[in-house]
């Protein structure tokens, strides 16, 4: 019997981006619960960095800090621009905060086994 060799594994920028392009619309997540679903806990910066230099289309409104915060400046176009599409989204703002509570992505058993890819 013959055995295929096994798939390379998914480089960390590919892992995060794969993790982004799942979040669905009208949920939030943070930076960190980005890493750790990409199997990187404590590189919630990476994702960041991931998210400045990707030249992929992905959901970069939908990530927010940890205590729900937009992390651009407030008053800066990029701020506006994530706001509004997060309003859009039906995702309340207010204050530059969303409700973790209320709008965070949190994948289901079936959403980790069969979605995310590695």
């Amino acid at each position: 019997m013959r055995m295929e060799p096994a798939p390379a594994p998914l480089s960390k920028v590919a892992r995060i981006e794969a993790i982004l392009a799942l979040i669905p619309a009208g949920k939030v997540v943070s930076y960190g619960q980005v890493a750790d679903l990409a199997g990187l806990p404590g590189r919630a910066r990476l994702v960041g960095k991931v998210l400045r230099e990707t030249d992929k289309v992905l959901p970069w409104h939908r990530v927010l800090g940890a205590s729900g915060t937009i992390s651009l400046p407030k008053g800066s176009t990029g701020f506006a621009l994530q706001t509004g599409r997060l309003q859009q989204e039906g995702v309340p703002v207010i204050g530059g905060r969303v409700k973790m509570r209320e709008w965070q992505w949190q994948p289901d058993l079936a959403e980790l086994l069969f979605l995310i890819p590695f």
